[in-house]
């Protein structure tokens, strides 16, 4: 086997990660296998590092280059989703917490150099010493990118989700969105709950989070009363996380996350917007429809 198709899902982990975009990684990995087409194996002599240094580079302009656009994106940017668990996309890569939605959005919050340190020890375990070289520094700073790194996520880690637990709450969660009772839907919403959804102007989305137990629960119950009859919701796994997908008469509709803690539901995203779907919905299509996503 080819060493570019040996470490097509490792390249692809890292791509994601550092890009929070299913479709930039795969572009990523186009990019890099071109480049590895025209390199000169004689003088290659680790292809693991060569192409993982290759695909931390491109990734890192990629994300430079990404920021910006999204300083015009319609409403607010979420990543996009991957599903997991039936899915190779994922599976074969490091620690499946390194790649949880909640996680990606607080990468979002690095430098370009801080998250390759972070994904590439963290997520991959490569050494200070090797994460220097993928990324071209020293020893010392990727030492110090790495602890900063760590300090602003640290602050925000969540404890892995309870499968059952979870999907006891969200089945009390829709059935209360879905009988239209605002005050039954409240009592398993936190105070601060916050609820946020990714359509990027191309589906009808709040463009702005919704905050607080009554303003959401009135938002998810008109959303609901508007949309609901055009779509089925279905339980599925997604950045190894327990998540719900929605389908509609033309496929895949949405993914939507939700965080709980003690007090109820704490947060909501959604992602809408067609673009950000493609990658979901092709893994879906190649296994023959939604029907089969459920756990």
């Amino acid at each position: 086997m080819d060493d570019f198709e040996r470490l097509r899902g490792r390249l692809f982990g890292i791509a994601y990660r550092m890009t929070g975009t299913a479709t930039d990684a795969e572009e990523i990995l186009q990019d890099a296998w071109l480049r590895w087409q025209d390199a000169d194996r004689t003088s290659v002599r680790d292809p693991d590092a060569y192409l993982a240094k290759t695909v931390t580079n491109l990734s890192i302009k990629q994300l430079t280059s990404a920021r910006a656009r999204r300083e015009l994106y319609v409403g607010e940017w979420l990543p996009e989703p991957v599903l997991t668990g039936r899915f190779d996309a994922l599976e074969v890569l490091a620690e499946r917490d390194s790649v949880s939605f909640a996680l990606l959005l607080l990468l979002e919050r690095l430098t370009p150099a801080e998250r390759a340190a972070y994904v590439l020890h963290e997520a991959f375990g490569y050494s200070h010493r090797e994460v220097a070289e993928l990324i071209g520094t020293t020893d010392a700073n990727a030492r110090q990118l790495l602890s900063r790194a760590r300090k602003r996520v640290a602050t925000e880690r969540r404890h892995p989700v309870d499968r059952a637990r979870w999907r006891e709450l969200v089945d009390r969660f829709l059935a209360a969105a879905q009988s239209g009772e605002i005050e039954q839907l409240e009592r398993l919403l936190a105070e601060d709950v916050v609820s946020t959804a990714d359509g990027g102007g191309k589906v009808i989305a709040a463009r702005n989070s919704v905050v607080g137990r009554t303003m959401v629960a009135r938002y998810l119950i008109g959303t609901l009363q508007k949309f609901g009859a055009g779509f089925v919701l279905r339980f599925a796994e997604a950045n190894g996380e327990p998540a719900l997908v929605a389908e509609g008469p033309d496929g895949l509709m949405a993914v939507c996350f939700l965080e709980a803690g003690p007090q109820g539901v704490t947060n909501l995203r959604f992602v809408l917007n067609p673009d950000k779907l493609a990658f979901a919905a092709a893994q879906v299509s190649h296994i023959g429809g939604l029907s089969d996503l459920s756990w």
